[in-house]
Protein backbone atom coordinates (compact mmCIF):
# COMPACT_ATOMS: atom_id res chain seq x y z
CA UNK A 1 0.00 0.00 0.00
CA UNK A 2 2.27 2.34 0.69
CA UNK A 3 4.51 1.55 -2.43
CA UNK A 4 0.93 2.24 -4.26
CA UNK A 5 0.88 5.54 -2.65
CA UNK A 6 4.31 6.78 -3.32
CA UNK A 7 4.20 5.68 -6.95
CA UNK A 8 0.97 7.63 -7.24
CA UNK A 9 2.68 10.72 -5.69
CA UNK A 10 5.48 10.39 -8.14
CA UNK A 11 3.03 10.45 -10.90
CA UNK A 12 1.10 13.53 -9.54
CA UNK A 13 4.53 15.42 -9.50
CA UNK A 14 5.49 14.40 -12.77
CA UNK A 15 2.21 15.57 -13.88
CA UNK A 16 2.54 19.45 -12.49
CA UNK A 17 5.81 19.02 -14.17
CA UNK A 18 5.12 18.86 -17.52
CA UNK A 19 1.88 21.01 -16.90
CA UNK A 20 4.42 23.54 -15.87
CA UNK A 21 7.03 23.12 -18.43
CA UNK A 22 3.99 23.50 -20.90
CA UNK A 23 2.59 26.59 -19.78
CA UNK A 24 6.59 27.71 -19.89
CA UNK A 25 6.74 26.88 -23.22
CA UNK A 26 3.50 28.70 -24.35
CA UNK A 27 4.83 31.86 -22.35
CA UNK A 28 7.92 31.59 -24.27
CA UNK A 29 6.68 30.96 -27.70
CA UNK A 30 7.46 33.36 -30.11
CA UNK A 31 4.52 35.52 -31.44
CA UNK A 32 3.19 34.67 -34.48
CA UNK A 33 4.91 36.88 -37.41
CA UNK A 34 2.89 40.12 -38.71
CA UNK A 35 0.67 39.97 -41.38
CA UNK A 36 2.51 42.13 -44.64
CA UNK A 37 0.22 45.01 -45.73
CA UNK A 38 0.66 44.49 -49.38
CA UNK A 39 -1.52 47.09 -50.23
CA UNK A 40 -0.14 50.02 -52.28
CA UNK A 41 0.44 52.11 -49.33
CA UNK A 42 1.63 49.08 -47.32
CA UNK A 43 4.10 48.61 -50.42
CA UNK A 44 5.43 52.33 -50.21
CA UNK A 45 5.79 52.37 -47.27
CA UNK A 46 8.49 49.80 -46.92
CA UNK A 47 10.26 50.55 -49.98
CA UNK A 48 12.54 53.57 -48.89
CA UNK A 49 13.01 55.03 -52.32
CA UNK A 50 9.33 55.96 -51.76
CA UNK A 51 9.27 58.04 -48.41
CA UNK A 52 8.81 60.89 -50.07
CA UNK A 53 5.50 59.66 -51.67
CA UNK A 54 4.63 58.20 -48.51
CA UNK A 55 5.14 61.67 -46.78
CA UNK A 56 2.88 63.17 -49.85
CA UNK A 57 0.45 60.57 -49.41
CA UNK A 58 -0.06 61.11 -45.71
CA UNK A 59 0.02 65.08 -45.69
CA UNK A 60 -3.19 64.66 -48.62
CA UNK A 61 -4.54 62.11 -46.29
CA UNK A 62 -4.47 60.00 -49.21
CA UNK A 63 -2.40 57.09 -47.66
CA UNK A 64 -5.75 55.52 -46.37
CA UNK A 65 -7.12 55.93 -49.40
CA UNK A 66 -4.87 53.63 -50.97
CA UNK A 67 -4.90 50.83 -48.14
CA UNK A 68 -8.25 50.40 -49.07
CA UNK A 69 -10.25 48.41 -51.34
CA UNK A 70 -9.43 49.89 -54.32
CA UNK A 71 -8.35 48.61 -57.15
CA UNK A 72 -6.58 51.27 -58.10
CA UNK A 73 -3.00 51.43 -60.60
CA UNK A 74 -0.66 54.35 -58.73
CA UNK A 75 2.06 55.60 -60.90
CA UNK A 76 4.48 56.41 -58.12
CA UNK A 77 7.14 58.65 -58.51
CA UNK A 78 10.55 58.01 -56.75
CA UNK A 79 12.24 60.24 -54.34
CA UNK A 80 15.06 61.35 -56.80
CA UNK A 81 11.23 62.43 -59.11
CA UNK A 82 9.98 64.75 -56.20
CA UNK A 83 13.32 66.18 -55.33
CA UNK A 84 13.72 67.26 -59.62
CA UNK A 85 10.13 68.36 -59.46
CA UNK A 86 10.24 70.26 -55.92
CA UNK A 87 13.25 72.32 -57.93
CA UNK A 88 10.93 73.43 -60.11
CA UNK A 89 8.53 75.03 -56.99
CA UNK A 90 8.79 77.77 -54.83
CA UNK A 91 8.93 74.94 -51.93
CA UNK A 92 11.77 74.01 -50.52
CA UNK A 93 9.69 70.61 -49.30
CA UNK A 94 6.67 68.34 -49.35
CA UNK A 95 5.54 70.07 -46.44
CA UNK A 96 5.34 73.27 -47.75
CA UNK A 97 3.58 72.47 -50.95
CA UNK A 98 -0.39 73.73 -50.59
CA UNK A 99 -2.49 70.34 -49.24
CA UNK A 100 -4.95 71.36 -52.26
CA UNK A 101 -2.49 71.28 -54.48
CA UNK A 102 -0.47 68.70 -53.23
CA UNK A 103 -4.13 65.95 -53.39
CA UNK A 104 -4.70 67.12 -56.92
CA UNK A 105 -0.68 66.43 -57.62
CA UNK A 106 -1.06 63.12 -56.06
CA UNK A 107 -4.44 61.76 -57.59
CA UNK A 108 -2.89 62.91 -61.15
CA UNK A 109 -1.11 59.68 -60.78
CA UNK A 110 -3.68 57.82 -59.44
CA UNK A 111 -6.45 55.73 -62.15
CA UNK A 112 -9.25 53.28 -60.93
CA UNK A 113 -8.67 49.68 -61.87
CA UNK A 114 -5.59 47.74 -61.57
CA UNK A 115 -4.21 48.49 -64.64
CA UNK A 116 -1.06 46.68 -65.93
CA UNK A 117 1.40 47.62 -68.16
CA UNK A 118 0.32 45.03 -70.71
CA UNK A 119 -3.39 46.84 -70.39
CA UNK A 120 -2.08 50.24 -71.29
CA UNK A 121 -2.31 51.41 -74.87
CA UNK A 122 -1.50 54.93 -76.79
CA UNK A 123 -4.27 57.47 -76.05
CA UNK A 124 -6.11 58.74 -73.63
CA UNK A 125 -7.14 57.68 -70.01
CA UNK A 126 -8.69 59.50 -66.63
CA UNK A 127 -7.09 59.71 -63.56
CA UNK A 128 -8.67 61.30 -60.33
CA UNK A 129 -7.53 64.71 -60.17
CA UNK A 130 -9.66 67.71 -61.02
CA UNK A 131 -7.96 70.97 -62.18
CA UNK A 132 -9.36 74.24 -62.14
CA UNK A 133 -11.26 74.58 -65.23
CA UNK A 134 -14.13 71.73 -64.62
CA UNK A 135 -14.89 70.31 -61.14
CA UNK A 136 -17.15 67.52 -62.74
CA UNK A 137 -14.55 66.40 -65.79
CA UNK A 138 -11.22 64.28 -64.06
CA UNK A 139 -8.08 65.27 -65.80
CA UNK A 140 -6.79 63.06 -68.98
CA UNK A 141 -3.97 61.66 -69.14
CA UNK A 142 -1.99 61.23 -72.45
CA UNK A 143 -0.44 57.29 -72.26
CA UNK A 144 2.37 56.71 -75.53
CA UNK A 145 3.89 53.50 -75.70
CA UNK A 146 5.42 53.45 -78.35
CA UNK A 147 9.15 53.29 -77.04
CA UNK A 148 8.54 52.24 -73.34
CA UNK A 149 5.81 53.65 -71.25
CA UNK A 150 5.80 57.40 -71.41
CA UNK A 151 2.77 59.62 -69.36
CA UNK A 152 1.80 63.05 -70.35
CA UNK A 153 4.97 63.65 -72.28
CA UNK A 154 7.34 63.72 -69.19
CA UNK A 155 7.74 60.64 -67.09
CA UNK A 156 8.80 57.04 -68.36
CA UNK A 157 7.46 54.07 -66.31
CA UNK A 158 10.78 52.53 -65.31
CA UNK A 159 9.58 49.73 -63.05
CA UNK A 160 6.36 48.18 -64.62
CA UNK A 161 4.05 46.00 -62.63
CA UNK A 162 4.53 45.90 -58.95
CA UNK A 163 1.34 43.87 -57.99
CA UNK A 164 -0.36 45.46 -54.48
CA UNK A 165 -3.26 43.55 -52.77
CA UNK A 166 -5.91 46.73 -53.58
CA UNK A 167 -4.11 47.04 -57.60
CA UNK A 168 -0.69 47.63 -58.87
CA UNK A 169 2.27 50.26 -59.02
CA UNK A 170 3.87 51.52 -62.13
CA UNK A 171 7.42 52.99 -60.91
CA UNK A 172 7.61 56.59 -62.53
CA UNK A 173 10.96 58.66 -63.24
CA UNK A 174 9.05 62.27 -62.91
CA UNK A 175 6.15 63.75 -61.20
CA UNK A 176 3.34 64.27 -63.46
CA UNK A 177 2.06 68.19 -63.18
CA UNK A 178 -1.96 68.86 -63.71
CA UNK A 179 -1.66 69.12 -67.62
CA UNK A 180 -2.23 72.50 -69.36
CA UNK A 181 -4.26 72.56 -72.95
CA UNK A 182 -0.69 73.55 -74.02
CA UNK A 183 0.52 70.48 -71.98
CA UNK A 184 -1.28 67.93 -73.68
CA UNK A 185 -1.09 69.24 -77.13
CA UNK A 186 2.63 68.72 -76.64
CA UNK A 187 2.74 65.31 -75.34
CA UNK A 188 0.74 63.49 -78.20
CA UNK A 189 2.54 63.48 -81.22
CA UNK A 190 -0.49 63.83 -83.84
CA UNK A 191 -0.32 67.60 -82.74
CA UNK A 192 3.22 68.88 -83.49
CA UNK A 193 2.18 70.87 -86.36
CA UNK A 194 -0.82 72.54 -84.05
CA UNK A 195 2.46 72.81 -81.65
CA UNK A 196 4.50 74.27 -83.50
CA UNK A 197 1.80 76.98 -85.39
CA UNK A 198 1.32 78.03 -81.28
CA UNK A 199 5.01 78.55 -80.73
CA UNK A 200 5.92 80.01 -84.37
CA UNK A 201 5.12 83.32 -83.50
CA UNK A 202 6.29 83.89 -79.91
CA UNK A 203 5.30 87.60 -80.42
CA UNK A 204 1.70 86.40 -80.43
CA UNK A 205 1.80 84.88 -77.13
CA UNK A 206 -0.55 82.77 -77.99
CA UNK A 207 1.16 79.33 -76.17
CA UNK A 208 1.70 81.42 -73.14
CA UNK A 209 -2.08 82.16 -73.39
CA UNK A 210 -2.99 78.51 -73.72
CA UNK A 211 -0.39 77.61 -71.02
CA UNK A 212 -2.48 79.71 -68.15
CA UNK A 213 -5.39 80.26 -66.52
CA UNK A 214 -5.72 84.52 -67.69
CA UNK A 215 -9.68 84.20 -69.64
CA UNK A 216 -9.40 80.48 -69.06
CA UNK A 217 -11.16 77.90 -69.19
CA UNK A 218 -11.12 77.63 -73.05
CA UNK A 219 -12.42 74.98 -75.18
CA UNK A 220 -10.11 74.03 -77.87
CA UNK A 221 -11.01 72.29 -81.25
CA UNK A 222 -7.79 70.71 -82.18
CA UNK A 223 -6.50 69.75 -85.57
CA UNK A 224 -4.24 66.83 -85.91
CA UNK A 225 -1.26 67.14 -88.03
CA UNK A 226 -3.16 65.47 -91.14
CA UNK A 227 -5.40 67.81 -90.87
CA UNK A 228 -3.29 70.83 -91.40
CA UNK A 229 -1.83 69.09 -94.23
CA UNK A 230 -4.89 68.84 -95.88
CA UNK A 231 -5.14 72.71 -95.08
CA UNK A 232 -2.04 73.60 -96.32
CA UNK A 233 -2.65 71.97 -99.66
CA UNK A 234 -6.04 73.45 -99.66
CA UNK A 235 -4.89 76.98 -99.55
CA UNK A 236 -1.74 76.50 -101.69
CA UNK A 237 0.94 77.85 -98.62
CA UNK A 238 4.24 75.88 -98.65
CA UNK A 239 4.27 75.45 -94.91
CA UNK A 240 3.95 77.39 -91.62
CA UNK A 241 6.58 79.55 -92.33
CA UNK A 242 4.39 80.89 -95.56
CA UNK A 243 1.65 81.50 -93.86
CA UNK A 244 1.24 85.25 -93.28
CA UNK A 245 1.65 85.69 -89.34
CA UNK A 246 -1.96 88.25 -89.29
CA UNK A 247 -3.70 84.57 -91.28
CA UNK A 248 -2.09 82.33 -89.11
CA UNK A 249 -2.94 83.76 -85.48
CA UNK A 250 -6.87 84.41 -86.50
CA UNK A 251 -6.63 80.75 -87.91
CA UNK A 252 -5.75 79.58 -84.39
CA UNK A 253 -7.88 81.96 -82.82
CA UNK A 254 -11.19 80.58 -84.75
CA UNK A 255 -10.44 77.16 -83.21
CA UNK A 256 -10.64 78.32 -79.51
CA UNK A 257 -13.59 79.41 -77.15
CA UNK A 258 -12.86 81.52 -74.47
CA UNK A 259 -14.17 81.31 -70.76
CA UNK A 260 -16.14 78.10 -71.21
CA UNK A 261 -14.81 74.33 -70.66
CA UNK A 262 -17.69 72.82 -73.34
CA UNK A 263 -17.80 69.07 -72.78
CA UNK A 264 -19.36 67.07 -75.55
CA UNK A 265 -21.66 66.67 -73.69
CA UNK A 266 -23.06 70.02 -73.67
CA UNK A 267 -22.63 70.53 -77.79
CA UNK A 268 -26.15 70.77 -79.22
CA UNK A 269 -27.15 70.36 -83.16
CA UNK A 270 -27.46 73.44 -84.80
CA UNK A 271 -25.43 75.16 -81.54
CA UNK A 272 -23.26 78.47 -82.81
CA UNK A 273 -20.41 79.04 -80.54
CA UNK A 274 -18.78 82.06 -80.73
CA UNK A 275 -14.75 81.89 -81.16
CA UNK A 276 -11.77 83.57 -79.76
CA UNK A 277 -11.49 85.29 -83.03
CA UNK A 278 -14.74 86.62 -82.81
CA UNK A 279 -16.21 84.46 -85.70
CA UNK A 280 -18.93 81.77 -85.38
CA UNK A 281 -18.64 77.88 -85.79
CA UNK A 282 -22.03 76.23 -86.03
CA UNK A 283 -22.13 72.48 -84.26
CA UNK A 284 -23.97 69.57 -86.35
CA UNK A 285 -24.97 66.33 -85.60
CA UNK A 286 -24.72 63.15 -87.05
CA UNK A 287 -21.35 62.98 -87.47
CA UNK A 288 -20.74 65.73 -84.87
CA UNK A 289 -19.03 68.05 -86.80
CA UNK A 290 -18.20 71.84 -86.73
CA UNK A 291 -19.70 74.04 -89.86
CA UNK A 292 -16.92 76.93 -90.15
CA UNK A 293 -17.90 80.02 -91.80
CA UNK A 294 -16.31 79.33 -95.22
CA UNK A 295 -19.00 76.51 -95.57
CA UNK A 296 -16.71 73.65 -94.77
CA UNK A 297 -17.63 70.35 -92.53
CA UNK A 298 -14.68 69.63 -90.21
CA UNK A 299 -15.57 66.07 -88.18
CA UNK A 300 -14.96 65.99 -84.57
CA UNK A 301 -12.95 62.86 -84.02
CA UNK A 302 -12.26 62.52 -80.27
CA UNK A 303 -13.91 64.30 -77.57
CA UNK A 304 -13.52 65.39 -73.87
CA UNK A 305 -9.87 65.43 -73.29
CA UNK A 306 -9.63 67.32 -70.00
CA UNK A 307 -6.96 69.80 -68.16
CA UNK A 308 -6.03 71.86 -65.96
CA UNK A 309 -7.13 75.04 -67.63
CA UNK A 310 -9.30 73.25 -70.33
CA UNK A 311 -10.57 70.84 -72.80
CA UNK A 312 -9.76 69.55 -76.18
CA UNK A 313 -11.59 68.29 -78.75
CA UNK A 314 -9.63 66.87 -81.94
CA UNK A 315 -10.58 68.04 -85.60
CA UNK A 316 -9.67 66.18 -88.80
CA UNK A 317 -9.75 69.64 -90.40
CA UNK A 318 -8.40 72.80 -89.80
CA UNK A 319 -11.25 75.23 -89.53
CA UNK A 320 -11.53 78.26 -91.87
CA UNK A 321 -12.17 81.67 -90.85
CA UNK A 322 -12.73 84.60 -93.28
CA UNK A 323 -9.90 87.14 -93.29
Amino acid sequence: MKNLLKLKKVMVLALLIIIGTSCDNDDNAAAPPPVADNTITGIASSNADFSILVEALTKADLATTLKGVGPYTVFAPTNAAFTAFLKTTPYASIKDVPTSALTQILLNHVVTGKVKSTDLTTGYIKTLAKGGASTTNNLSMYVNISSGVKLNGVAKVVTPDIMASNGVIHVVDAVIGLPTIVDHAVANPNFSTLVAALTYNPASGFAGILSGTASSPFTVFAPTNDAFGAFLTETGFSGLPAIPANVLEKTLKYHVVAGANVQSTQLTNDQVVTTFSGQNVTVKFSPTRLLDVSGRNCNIIAVDVQCSNGIIHVLDKVLLPTF
